[in-house]
């Protein structure tokens, strides 16, 4: 089960400034193809109350729909600040950025329509916990909307393992080796929508899809 890795809680508080100003060229290409695609498919017909963890620079703030008011969380602060700007280029008056962990959500229980995970579970410092705050704001019939790298098997999966050292230090904290899919479930979601592909070709699998609480 994906758990809690220590130094990255402490890594978030100081934030990563490199990483940050790298991040959004360096996804690009992707952005503009695969990436761009799952992100529309996944929040475009997204409405009501809508929170986002770890919304990084803001790439999936131009998916939502105008119907959706959206809370994005980021706790690292140059990520925070890209956001910001993104949204302000944007002139999108239903989303609010704010600074907060995926572990901590500053709202109420039962509060949230929707919750929404894009590349965040695989670097957040303590995965059940963030599953467990987003579950506790999410209303009975609330889903969470999610597109998440995660441990591939076979030959895959053990490449990931070798590599988790290098990639963490590269890709601010990330781990390209979690099991995710089994954190949403242990975590009392039950996964009606499930759809498998590559972020990379052939090392890092990809799932999106939608969650509900149990």
């Amino acid at each position: 089960m994906a758990g809690t890795d220590g130094p990255q809680s402490g890594e978030k508080r100081r934030g990563h400034r490199w990483f940050a100003a790298l991040y959004d060229p360096l996804c690009k290409t992707e952005e503009r193809g695969s990436m761009g695609r799952r992100r529309d498919e996944l929040l475009r017909d997204v409405e009501g109350d809508v929170i986002e963890i770890g919304a990084g620079t803001g790439a999936n703030f131009s998916h939502y729909s105008p119907r959706a008011r959206v809370v994005a969380f980021e706790p690292d602060p140059f990520m925070r600040v890209r956001a910001e700007k993104k949204l302000a280029e944007l002139a999108r008056s239903n989303i609010e950025v704010r600074q907060a962990p995926a572990e901590e959500i500053p709202l109420p229980d039962s509060s949230c329509d929707t919750a929404v995970s894009t590349l965040v579970l695989c670097t957040v410092a303590d995965v059940p916990r963030a599953l467990a705050e987003m579950k506790r704001v999410l209303r009975p019939s609330g889903e969470l909307r999610f597109i998440e790298h995660i441990r591939g098997d076979g030959a895959r999966g053990h490449v990931q393992d070798l590599i988790k050292p290098v990639w963490r230090w590269f890709a601010a904290g990330c781990n390209p080796n979690r099991r995710t899919e089994d954190a949403m479930r242990q975590a009392g979601f039950e996964i009606v929508s499930l759809k498998r592909g590559t972020l990379v070709p052939w090392l890092v699998p990809v799932i999106t899809g939608v969650a509900r609480p149990r």
